[in-house]
């Protein structure tokens, strides 16, 4: 059965989830449950975590593949880390992507399929981030970026040829969109259901949070919560600005390029004369001749141009050379040499034979270098700007890949070292709150939480004038907890909170006891003492359901569609504010039978994930085929290492 109704069934809430399509490969490695995968330990090394057939997945291809999808989501997540990574099932994600991947691999190579050396070199030149400036293929530039990324090329073509694997045993099932309507008839009932009920709250400010906290409380909680005291990772960041502004002395033109630059373009600047003109192409000379000639006696040659079925067109203020290359040169010199008023052609053009009309004549006066001279001198500045900032960025690109450090490269250039406070990622600075980053340093600042400790420096593009910075990394500070005297306030007050909130709890599980018991539910609430909000009723369809997602109301909703009729179920409030009690009182089932509508629906909804989910089976059982064992102690060896060095 889909996934996608096994969760509406079966799940806490009742949500329906929504697919996101993050790639074709991402889905197929999606497969599986990496606890099943450890229960089939044994016989492996120290150094490997599983064996999948006759290869398998190492301490170090696990650990590199963790840290390498940490670094790809920091690109749009500047603040992820190890931890909050490893906390949302990260690392569980990449074992299985690792064993599903290799699994591929293997059953495809025992299959008899191949992944030529050919196919991998094209793959790796139509990444864009290793083409140079001509826009083929760099191997320098691919040996520098790998350098950067302390990869190796083995490695990249691993990663491609397992890729490639993939692909090819899961593109042909992944467009999979047909369901039979007989099939999706339970689906499309199931959305036709109805529920009614009513919901309860107790909101926690009405709820005393009891005696005050002792030293000891306070200490015990602050232990406890510690994450909630823990300021993230901290970065001093150290750059260097190299602009416009900063090369203005290598940009300022000489007399001798201003008029340099005023000879080279006379014809830009010399007298000149521009003309409108009417023109229309007529295939054959003969109608030409007769357009012509009704256009020299007198009759508008738009008009006559219509008459003959055809249409003229208008240029305005066209010089002489740009109308050549409009048309021909033979007919820029007709057109160009008749008097304002007359009728020109036909002249054989590119496409046919030109009938034109002179309609107005211009003539623009030349302009003197005097006249001129701020144009050129904004140009040419431009122009030496541009360069001197290219020249400086490959000098120093140069220095960088020789290893030159961050000071080195400052002194060399005479730059000014400057620097942030320690900033987490997104910019914020605990120990300066009245810093506020430049959209500029925000660029840096992303780029210094994408090093690693110990790379080089970075050059990062500021501004639209094509000035950019050196950006390197300074002190680290790892995430830490702050102590307890300094956030002792926060604490007792979250402390109190807290309280208050299980004693809100309390009651709620109180009142649900008595309701599922019989008990009514106003009753129950009125037994708590408190001046509660009177009890609501709540009615919804599946349907419904799926509207408010994304909604205050799709909590309560679902919990109504998770529970059978004449039961209840707490929910807590968003924000702690307090709990829900729900209750569904009647359920309606649905019944698609006839409805071609919602049936229609159904299948386009079903077909629209089917074939990710014959993908994810499919992957279920080739790594079942191929057969993985693994090693939960070393897997869970990794994840130690990894929470252990967060921010690698």
């Amino acid at each position: 059965m889909l996934s996608f109704f096994r969760r509406i069934i079966n799940s806490k809430a009742g949500v329906i989830v929504t697919f996101i399509v993050l790639g074709i490969i991402a889905i197929a490695f999606a497969a599986g449950d990496v606890s099943n995968i450890a229960g089939m330990a044994g016989g492996l090394t120290g150094s490997t975590v599983a064996k999948v057939g006759d290869a398998k997945v190492t301490v170090d291809d696990l650990r590199t593949a963790a840290q390498n999808e940490v670094a790809a989501y920091r690109q749009e997540q500047p603040t992820l880390d190890m931890a909050q990574f490893i906390a949302a099932g990260g690392f569980e994600g990449v074992l299985q992507r690792e064993v599903t991947g290799l699994s591929l691999e293997e059953f495809g190579k025992d299959q008899g399929m191949v992944v030529s050396r050919r196919l991998i070199d094209g793959q790796i030149a139509s990444i864009p981030a290793f083409r140079g400036p001509n826009g083929q293929f760099d191997p320098a530039l691919y040996q520098q970026l790998l350098a950067q990324r302390k990869m190796t090329d083995a490695q990249v073509r691993t990663d491609l040829q397992r890729t490639l694997f993939a692909q090819q045993l899961t593109v042909p099932t992944i467009g999979a969109t047909q369901m039979a309507t007989q099939m999706a008839l339970p689906y499309a009932s199931l959305l036709l259901e109805r529920r009614q009920g009513e919901v309860g709250y107790i909101p926690t400010r009405l709820v005393g949070a009891g005696a005050a906290p002792s030293d000891a409380d306070i200490q015990a909680f602050y232990t406890r919560n510690v994450q909630r005291y823990t300021l993230p990772e901290r970065r001093v960041v150290r750059y260097a600005l190299v602009t416009p502004a900063s090369i203005a002395g290598q940009s300022a033109p000489s007399e001798a390029e201003i008029a340099r630059y005023y000879q080279t373009n006379a014809a830009r600047y010399a007298a000149t004369q521009k003309r409108d003109v009417t023109q229309v192409i007529v295939a054959d000379q003969a109608g030409a001749n007769a357009l012509a000639a009704r256009a020299k006696g007198g009759a508008s040659l738009a008009d006559a141009a219509r008459a003959a079925g055809l249409e003229a067109s208008v240029q305005k203020g066209v010089d002489k050379a740009t109308y050549a290359t409009q048309s021909t040169p033979a007919v820029a010199d007709a057109v160009f040499g008749a008097a304002q008023g007359a009728v020109v052609g036909p002249v054989r053009g590119p496409l046919g034979f030109v009938v034109a009309r002179v309609d107005a004549v211009t003539q623009v006066a030349g302009k003197t270098l005097a006249q001129v001279r701020p144009e050129i001198v904004a140009e040419l500045t431009k122009q030496k700007q541009t360069a001197a900032l290219g020249e400086t960025r490959n000098a120093i690109e140069d220095s960088l890949s020789g290893n030159a450090t961050f000071d080195e490269v400052v002194a060399d250039r005479k730059l000014q070292a400057q620097t942030t406070p320690a900033v987490t990622a997104q910019g914020a600075a605990p120990e300066t709150p009245g810093f506020q980053p430049t959209p500029e340093q925000r660029a840096m600042i992303t780029a210094a939480f994408t090093a690693e400790e110990g790379d080089a420096p970075q050059i990062v593009p500021v501004g639209q004038d094509g000035g950019f910075a050196i950006v390197g990394v300074g002190q680290i500070q790892r995430s830490a907890p702050r102590p307890l005297a300094q956030v002792r306030q926060q604490v007792l007050a979250d402390l109190t909170a807290d309280r208050a909130r299980a004693a809100a709890r309390k009651l709620a599980n109180a009142v649900l006891a008595k309701v599922n018991k019989g008990m009514p539910m106003a009753q129950a609430l009125k037994e708590t003492g408190l001046a509660v909000p009177p009890v609501r009723p709540i009615a919804a369809s599946r349907r419904d359901l799926a509207a408010a997602q994304n909604t205050p109301a799709a909590a309560p909703l679902a919990l109504l569609f998770s529970m059978p009729q004449g039961k209840a179920k707490t929910l807590e409030a968003p924000a702690n504010e307090g709990w829900y009690i729900i209750r569904a009182t009647k359920i309606d089932a649905g019944n698609a039978t006839g409805n071609t509508a919602a049936i229609q629906a159904a299948r386009q909804d079903i077909g629209r994930l089917i074939g990710r989910e014959y993908v994810s089976q499919f992957a279920r059982a080739v790594r079942d085929t191929v057969g993985v064992k693994t090693d939960p102690k070393a897997v869970a060896k990794v994840r130690s290492e990894l929470l252990n060095n967060g921010s690698n």
